[in-house]
């Protein structure tokens, strides 16, 4: 499922976009504008708290404000981390004590409502290789592109997969390369509902490739598809063990958190929630769709997973006991809807999603960093 690589193109000036930079450790005096595009404002800068207590989440720092519409980040060893900002098909480059840099605009993205510029994932050798894969919205589907990180640019773009089904909403996004090395991909139904159930179609899907797109020989039906019965998944990760969690957005009555095994169907659309089917898997978790809206995932070494909520606007944490998830409890709230998480060293890093559908602030939105349990 290859097509011809995606244009891009490389940004002639550092700092385009109203960015705080990262590691500011005192207040920092507000210097001169670079140009700006119009409809943006200029960057400022900002105090960072001290570190939390590592007894709690603390107060949160600010690595990075006023970001449009951010929904993935990609930290790099060196502490800066590579950010996807979804409408204007931007990736950015934010560096500690450094200005941010627009690495490239992606110019087949085809952004319109809930799709756009998702997903992004580091290669497993990155140090090496310097690949970097996105998931984006293009024309006629959602894909996902390969491309080589090189002199602060993205270059060689190279299709890994496409012709996965596009919407206005329910595209999934989300990028992982698990323990396996293998890369993992979250898919939406496209609102095509019935695309769930069909182990031929690559919606509604959590689907595993290899690093260049082929099927691995593992694969439970022969194709990319490594589970199905999805609505919408938008979470990924895996704790040390190799157990895989996944999050998934419900239509009006349940959010889930699953755990996933190769070839389970998960019911959708025929079940939201728990069901008697015993052809389903029921999740591990259910919310309220009020109380979650469940998008990015981190999950530690030992099984607690990190739940980003964008309706209930707040970071449920849950622990594996065994045999299951403790009752979920808030972590973490108060900053508004929250698009993904990230374990960073012993820090979570968060990323606020109120520039779309939400109440931003003057610096929204904005990369956070908590302690992480």
């Amino acid at each position: 499922m290859r097509s011809q690589a995606s244009r891009l193109r490389r940004p002639a000036v550092a700092g385009l976009w109203c960015v705080l930079l990262l590691g500011c450790a005192a207040p920092q005096p507000t210097t001169s504008p670079s140009p700006v595009p119009p409809g943006t404002t200029t960057p400022t800068a900002s105090p960072t708290p001290s570190s939390p207590a590592p007894s709690g989440p603390g107060e949160p720092r600010v690595l990075a404000g006023r970001l449009d519409v951010p929904w993935d980040l990609a930290p790099l060893e060196d502490g800066s981390v590579l950010l996807t900002l979804r409408d204007r098909a931007q990736v950015l480059l934010l560096e500690p004590g450094r200005e941010p840099s627009v690495v490239a605009t992606i110019d087949e993205v085809v952004a319109a409502a809930e799709g756009g510029l998702l997903g992004i994932a580091l290669s497993p050798g990155f140090a090496d290789d310097r690949l970097v894969y996105l998931y984006y919205t293009a024309a006629d589907d959602n894909r996902i592109v390969r491309y080589r990180y090189d002199d602060g640019g993205l270059s060689d773009p190279e299709v890994v997969l496409d012709g996965i089904p596009k919407a206005n909403n329910h595209n999934g996004g989300r990028l992982r390369f698990g323990p396996d090395g293998r890369l993992y991909i979250g898919t939406g139904d496209a609102g095509q509902e019935g695309t769930s159930q069909d182990t031929g179609s690559l919606g509604g899907k959590i689907l595993r490739v290899t690093a260049d797109g082929g099927v691995p020989a593992d694969n439970p039906f022969g194709n990319e598809v490594w589970s199905y019965g999805h609505r919408n998944v938008q979470g990924l990760g895996w704790d040390a063990d190799g157990r895989m969690f996944a999050s998934e957005f419900g239509q009006s009555s349940w959010d889930e958190l699953n755990l996933i095994t190769p070839g389970a169907n998960y019911g959708w659309p025929e079940a939201e929630g728990e069901s008697d089917d015993p052809d389903f898997t029921n999740p591990l978790l259910t919310w309220p769709t009020a109380d979650a809206s469940p998008s990015g995932i981190a999950v530690t070494p030992d099984g607690t997973v990190l739940v980003a909520g964008l309706r209930g606007e707040r970071l449920w944490l849950s622990r594996w006991d065994g045999k299951g998830m403790t009752e979920p409890e808030v972590y973490f709230d108060g900053e508004g809807r929250l698009r993904a998480v990230e374990l960073v060293g012993d820090e979570l890093w968060v990323l606020t999603n109120n520039t779309w559908r939400g109440d931003p602030r003057p610096d929204d939105d904005r990369l956070l960093a908590i302690q992480a349990p």
